[in-house]
């Protein structure tokens, strides 16, 4: 059943202030250590673990944020969240607690996702997905772009996460919209979307539609269903709508920008469209899970089970790297949501907290984005603002 929403409210912005800060005490649950896997990163974003045990880290940052005031933009400078973007992809390899990081790709537009394939590199910039030869886990090429995608203006929601489907034959592409609800009628009609691709960019499809902003991507590998974790947009209040977690079924509609979870108007596209409206809440699937409005869910990892507590092979870990549309704090987190017979049950736990300092104050540490599975269990959490990579690892000694 879809949830009771509160009714639309006033809209406010708290921007959090970043405190420089260590050590940092970053909490998870017993049997679980938390610790500083690399830092002195420069806006960390999304992780890919390679067979031989090396990371690759795609760095990017937001470079455009119109119509924001200049002391907003301002304080989003002071906090990395804004800026030059770094462009690039490094490679960590660690040894006896010590890294070394190293670029191995640069002057890209900002990438985020990344998939390693029979000896090839695919990194999704923002307008475009390219591939390098990887023989040796080094680059062999130049890239070749396979497919362009579309980056307005205006590009809202620019990153860009790449995997590929169960049966390792096509690429899936997360496309956020362009825009907050499309008042302006801009948007590409192919973004909010999620498509499926061949492996060389070809026999492009719209896999999903209707998804203002999906970011992460993954396969329950129990039960091989595709879920996503999704933003929804701003401006109706502290409450809403729900950011969401959900099943990605093929062919479906879930809303944006007409309606939001699925059985509520958009008051916006109700006074622009209201036909479309009507007709969208005839045909809107209802995502799974709300997971809480301006939350910022982000980073998907479903675990492989190995050197864990059980309980975390039914589930579905996702970062939250937390969003400015409310008074309190609220996300700048990482949740775990249990499964029951292939669906949430409707729990959700905090996994790893900490990035909070002073909720009060508005005050954090840190904000998680990129969530992935090392070769030996250990799980690894980016924070951008704070140029971070933590790893929790687990011990029934711990």
């Amino acid at each position: 059943m879809p949830p009771k929403l509160p009714d639309v409210g006033p809209s406010v912005m708290r921007l959090p202030k970043l405190i420089k800060q260590t050590p940092i005490n970053l909490k998870a649950p017993k049997g679980f250590k938390v610790d500083l896997f690399a830092d002195n990163l420069s806006s960390p974003r999304w992780l890919l673990v390679l067979p031989n045990d090396s990371i690759l880290v795609a760095q990017s940052r937001t470079e455009s944020l119109p119509g924001l005031p200049p002391e907003t933009v301002k304080i989003l400078s002071k906090m990395n969240v804004f800026g030059p973007s770094p462009n690039n992809i490094i490679e960590i390899s660690h040894s006896e607690g010590k890294y070394q990081a190293q670029p191995i790709i640069t002057d890209l537009n900002q990438p985020f996702g990344m998939i390693y394939f029979q000896e090839q590199l695919y990194v999704a910039n923002t307008d475009a997905i390219l591939k390098f030869n990887f023989q040796d886990f080094k680059i062999n090429s130049e890239p070749q772009k396979i497919i362009d995608i579309p980056t307005g203006p205006p590009n809202n929601h620019w990153t860009r996460n790449i995997i590929l489907n169960n049966d390792l034959n096509k690429i899936l592409v997360a496309v956020g919209s362009g825009t907050n609800v499309n008042a302006e009628g801009t948007d590409h009609n192919e973004r909010a979307s999620i498509w499926e691709i061949n492996l060389d960019g070809s026999g492009k499809r719209l896999l999903a539609t209707g998804l203002r902003n999906p970011v992460g991507m993954a396969y329950d590998p129990i039960n091989q269903k595709l879920w996503t974790t999704v933003n929804e947009r701003d401006g109706l209040g502290e409450s809403l709508p729900p950011d969401y977690f959900t099943e990605v079924i093929d062919g479906e509609f879930y809303g944006w920008p007409y309606v939001y979870y699925g059985i509520y108007p958009d008051p916006t596209q109700l006074k622009l469209n209201p036909l479309q409206v009507k007709k969208a809440l005839t045909e809107s699937r209802v995502p799974d899970l709300p997971i809480g409005a301006h939350t910022v869910p982000l980073g998907l990892l479903f675990h492989s089970g190995k050197n864990i507590d059980p309980k975390y092979k039914h589930g579905a870990f996702i970062a939250r790297r937390g969003g400015v549309s409310t008074s309190q704090l609220v996300g700048y987190d990482v949740i775990f949501i249990p499964f029951k017979d292939g669906y949430p049950t409707g729990e959700i736990e905090v996994f790893l907290s900490g990035f909070i300092a002073d909720i009060n104050k508005g005050e954090i540490h840190g904000r998680p984005v990129g969530i992935t599975e090392m070769n030996d269990g250990a799980i690894l959490v980016t924070d951008d603002v704070g140029g971070k990579i933590w790893r929790i690892s687990f011990s029934e000694d711990n």
